[in-house]
């Protein structure tokens, strides 16, 4: 059955996938995107070539998550064309790479509101909608690196999406009654089909970056990169990720799993997962909140 989608962040990576293979199921999605009339013009005229080529719905809206004005006019456009909201992918998120030291307290700020409160500014936007109506379903791109192996000098990236996905958590619990659903998707590393590394924030504290470039650590970006990239398999494809949040929206909602994994270079985030998981549900059934919780974890890969 058709539903009405949109999707953060989804001008190129992961979104401009999932963009593409949920229109391609069906969908009518709404793909979220910053400054579509002159940044992202080039974007919004790809997304109608495929959409006229494939026969499909993808229409590009202008969404700033970090702009809660933009927000709530996208989520009241949306319905006033469909009537309705039915689910929403929280993939906006930007990536940094670099010493931690050398990241300005401004940066950790900027790189949180992107990634955790552009999240919060979504959801305060459709969650009245979808609560009035009783049914919804929001699907979070979240990452292994909050469970898994962590490298060092991808730290302040990690600590944004560690704030997400606990967000994540907590808001599964609070809309359960409501009707509404909710999936964690963990991607494992992917260095190549997305632009998270290519366009990785850089330390704005150049001398302290200096003194790490030139110091004991000074090799440990090129190792960091050149093991990630040993650890990928040949066929660690990003569609992986979009095929994954297809398969969800494919299945019956009493069907979904709370956490979804695809991490084809086996980081260990599905091991430390399972036990944290078994924690939470003894925890919620002890204070008798059983019927919070989802169904067992998944690992597509598998």
């Amino acid at each position: 059955m058709s539903q009405v989608i949109l999707i953060t962040g989804a001008s190129s990576g992961f979104g401009s996938l999932i963009a593409q293979t949920l229109a391609r199921q069906g969908h009518i999605v709404y793909a979220g995107m910053r400054d579509i009339a002159r940044r992202n013009a080039s974007k919004v005229a790809e997304a109608a070539k495929f959409a006229a080529d494939n026969g499909v719905v993808l229409n590009p809206i202008e969404l700033d998550i970090q702009l809660q004005p933009v927000v709530d006019q996208a989520i009241e456009t949306i319905i006033a064309e469909q009537g309705a909201i039915d689910v929403v992918v929280h993939n906006a998120g930007h990536m940094t790479f670099g010493p931690t030291e050398a990241f300005t307290a401004e940066q950790l700020a900027q790189l949180y509101d992107v990634n955790v409160l552009g999240t919060q500014r979504v959801n305060r936007a459709v969650l009245p909608h979808m609560r009035e109506r009783g049914t919804g379903y929001l699907v979070w791109v979240s990452s292994s690196s909050v469970r898994g192996g962590i490298p060092p000098f991808l730290g302040p990236y990690f600590a944004a999406k560690a704030g997400m996905d606990s967000l994540a958590v907590t808001y599964a619990y609070e809309l359960a009654r409501w009707g509404i659903g909710s999936t964690i998707v963990m991607p494992g590393v992917f260095t190549s089909g997305t632009s998270h590394f290519d366009h990785a924030g850089q330390p704005a504290d150049y001398a302290v970056a200096a003194e790490y470039a030139r110091g004991p650590y000074a090799v440990v970006p090129d190792v960091v990169m050149k093991g990630i990239e040993r650890l990928e398999p040949d066929d660690n494809d990003p569609q992986l990720v979009a095929d994954a949040i297809a398969g969800l929206l494919a299945s019956p909602a009493g069907a979904r799993p709370f956490r979804v994994y695809v991490d084809l270079s086996e980081d260990g985030c599905e091991v430390v997962d399972a036990v944290m998981e078994r924690v939470r549900a003894e925890f919620l059934r002890r204070v008798d909140l059983g019927d919070l919780l989802k169904a067992a974890p998944r690992n597509i890969a598998n």
